[in-house]
C-alpha cells in the first residue's frame, strides 16, 4: 500500500529535531513503546511535522497522531482544537491523552491505542499481497 504524503512547512524541520531531544518524561514513557514497530507492527515517528504544524507522535499507515497533552496545553485548548482541525483536513484521526494519564496509567492508554487500531483494521482490511494470494489459490 503506497503511503500518503503529507505537505508540511520545512522550516519546521528544525523545531521538530529540537523537540525530539528535548522531550519531556511522558513523551518519552510513551515512545519507548511506540518506537521500533512495538505496537501491533505499525511505523510511528515523533515531532512529525503535519502542513504547519508539528504532532508528538505519528503513523503514516494508520493515518493516526498522538498527542500527549502536558502543562504547555494547559489554557491553549481552544488553539489546539483549531490546531486538530486544520491537521485532520489531511485525512489524519487524533487519539490526546493528558500528561498525567500517561505517567499515571501508561498501560491504560496503550490499551486504548491499540483498541483504536484494532478498529481501524477492522474497518480498513488491508488488500492481500501477491504472495498471499497465491496461498488461496
Amino acid at each position: 500500500m503506497r503511503r500518503k504524503i503529507i505537505p508540511y512547512n520545512p522550516q519546521l524541520k528544525e523545531k521538530a529535531r529540537h523537540l525530539r531531544n528535548n522531550s519531556t518524561f511522558t513523551e518519552i514513557m510513551l515512545w519507548n513503546y511506540l518506537k521500533n514497530k512495538q505496537v501491533k507492527g505499525y511505523d510511528f515517528h515523533r515531532q512529525k511535522p503535519l502542513g504547519n504544524f508539528l504532532v508528538d507522535f505519528f503513523c503514516n499507515e494508520l493515518m493516526l497522531a498522538i498527542e500527549v497533552d502536558g502543562e504547555s496545553h494547559h489554557g491553549n485548548e481552544q488553539h489546539d482544537k483549531e490546531r486538530q482541525k486544520k491537521i485532520e483536513q489531511f485525512g489524519i484521526s487524533f487519539l490526546r491523552f493528558d500528561d498525567m494519564e500517561v505517567r499515571h496509567s501508561l498501560e491504560g492508554v496503550l490499551q486504548k491505542i491499540e483498541a483504536w487500531i484494532e478498529s481501524y483494521e477492522t474497518t480498513h482490511p488491508q488488500p492481500l499481497s501477491r504472495g498471499e494470494e497465491n496461498k488461496l489459490r
